[in-house]
Formats: structure tokens, sequence, C-alpha cells
């Protein structure tokens, strides 16, 4: 079988995990790392790619994802871009549209798809009533271009959509700076138009690191750990016997499984595990959110100014 040629641009650390797997992987053949610092990488020119790879990964800072990729296709290579597919709705559209017209994959670096956890949760979810998920980091200094909402929310926005299977009727949100310029702590109450609610805490300023998700369905609920890919399904049955299910998920890193998803794509052999559509419904629901966290900035701002004019 020919390896699909594979190159990196961004070889930042996460760039640098993608080296890795396509360096494991059997099905494919690392062929570039690109970084616009001579130091991390020989390319310096993601334009050099045309001809010299089949496919790319996109691991640079949000706000050059779409131009980046949009190039990459039309030079005939397909996409792997790492989310938010990119920072505001009109650069994503055009993106998805380069793919469209080029008839190449575009898939979007949502992990937590490939979680085993979250996969076997897939599989026995009925009808969502309530999530209650918390995601939170250590404070790093990483991925500062761009909030906490699109570095780390996002992950379960795009989780919460795949499974309730609509875009929310109402968002309401609030959040504040605390170590960097963006938005570092945020929560959210997402109210679906079926009855779901979804309140989610994302923070890059935890003392520890946490990554959990509880789902309230008919007669169930069920929790996961993200972080140990791990789950439980607590029941309630007719004669009101509660019983415990772990959920069956052999373990595998995320990575690797997305990328063999890719290339999945790349073949023609299924769809990209998280499309570009897909991402645009993410990102619409995190800028929507974003602007409600500016919303209640200004009104916190007002309540302080006048409590400092009262005293």
């Amino acid at each position: 079988m020919n390896k699909h040629r594979v190159a990196v641009v961004g070889a930042g650390a996460f760039g640098q995990n993608h080296v890795r797997v396509i360096r494991e992987s059997p099905r494919a053949e690392l062929v570039a790392v690109v970084d616009s610092d001579p130091s991390k990488a020989e390319i310096t020119d993601w334009r050099k790619l045309a001809g010299m790879a089949d496919a790319a990964v996109v691991a640079t800072p949000t706000t050059t994802h779409a131009e980046i990729g949009r190039g990459l296709l039309e030079a005939g290579l397909h996409v792997l871009v790492e989310k938010p597919v990119s920072h505001d709705l009109e650069t994503a559209r055009a993106l998805v549209e380069s793919a469209r017209s080029a008839s190449r994959a575009l898939a979007v670096g949502h992990l937590e798809r490939c979680n085993p956890a979250v996969r076997a949760l897939r599989e026995i979810v009925t009808v969502p009533l309530f999530f209650e998920i918390n995601r939170m980091n250590q404070f790093a200094p990483r991925s500062l271009d761009v909030d906490v909402v699109l570095d780390l929310m996002i992950h379960d926005i795009d989780i919460v959509l795949a499974l309730v299977g609509q875009q929310p009727e109402e968002v309401r949100a609030a959040g504040v700076r605390i170590l960097s310029q963006k938005v570092d702590i945020a929560n959210v109450r997402l109210a679906f138009p079926g009855g779901c609610v979804a309140n989610i805490t994302a923070s890059r300023v935890s003392t520890e690191k946490v990554r959990k998700l509880r789902l309230f369905q008919p007669h169930q609920y069920v929790s996961i750990d993200y972080a140990k890919q791990e789950g439980v399904a607590i029941s309630v049955g007719d004669n009101q016997q509660v019983s415990f299910r772990p959920l069956v998920a052999p373990k595998r890193e995320p990575l690797a499984a997305q990328f063999d998803a890719f290339l999945d794509a790349v073949e023609g052999r299924a769809e990209p595990l998280v499309s570009g559509e897909d991402a645009i419904g993410a990102l619409t629901v995190s800028l929507e959110i974003l602007a409600k966290i500016e919303e209640h900035g200004a009104v916190v701002a007002r309540t302080l100014e006048q409590f400092e004019q009262r005293t």
C-alpha cells in the first residue's frame, strides 16, 4: 500500500504531537514540517508544499487557519485543520467552500470526538435532557491568541451539538479576564428547542486539570472522564432498581484515532469525522457566547462604576 505523503504546518507544541503521530502511522509518510520560525523547521513557507504532499495538518495560530487551509486545498492537498476552524464565520465559510470547490477532504480537529469514552457515550444516548460539563486547565502561555471559549470550551460545545443534534435557541454566558488579555474563565447555559439544557464551565486558570461530562436522559445518568477515557451509566429500571454499568471504551490515543479518520476521508472511505460544516456550527455558538460575555461585562462595568460613585 502506498503511504500518504503528509506535511505539518506549524511546529509548536501541538504541531509536534501531530508530527509524532504521522511518523508512527503505517499509512502515512511525513514529508515536511513547516514553520515561520526557521529554527523550528527547514521550510518556512507553506506554499512550497504544492506537489510535495498529498495532505497537510494545519496547526498554526487560529487567525491563520483559513488562509493557509484555503491555499493548501486550492493546491490540491487534503487538509486537517486544528480547532477552531477559524476565528470568524466569514473566513470559516470560505474555507469550507474551498474544500468543496477543490473536491478535497477538509476535517477539523475537534479531538474529543475521538475520545473512546465519548464514542461509547454516543452509542447509548437517547434523549439528552441536561448536561453539566467542566473543563479546567492550569494556566500555560499557549493559545493566548484566543479566549478560553475558542481554546477549551469549544470542545464541549461540539460534543453537545453532536449529541443533541440541534443548535441552541438561547445562550446565556459570563466570563472574565484573569491572567491574559482574553477571557480566561467562562460559564455558559445553552437551551435547545427540544428542552435540553447544557451548563458548561471552562477555565484555563485552575489549580488542577479537570475534564468531565455528565449527561442526564430518561431513566439514566451518564458520567464520563475525558482524561481517563472512562465512563459509567447509572440506570433505573421498572422495578426502581439502580444499576451501574461501565462504558466499554477500549483506550486509544485520540490524536492517532483522529489521524486515521482523516486518512479514511482522504481515501474516500468515509466522511470527515468532524466536517467543516460541523465546525462552523460549533464556531457559531462560540461566537454567540463571546457576544453574551461582552454584554455581561458591560453590565458588570456599569455596576462597578455606580458602586465607586457611591463610595
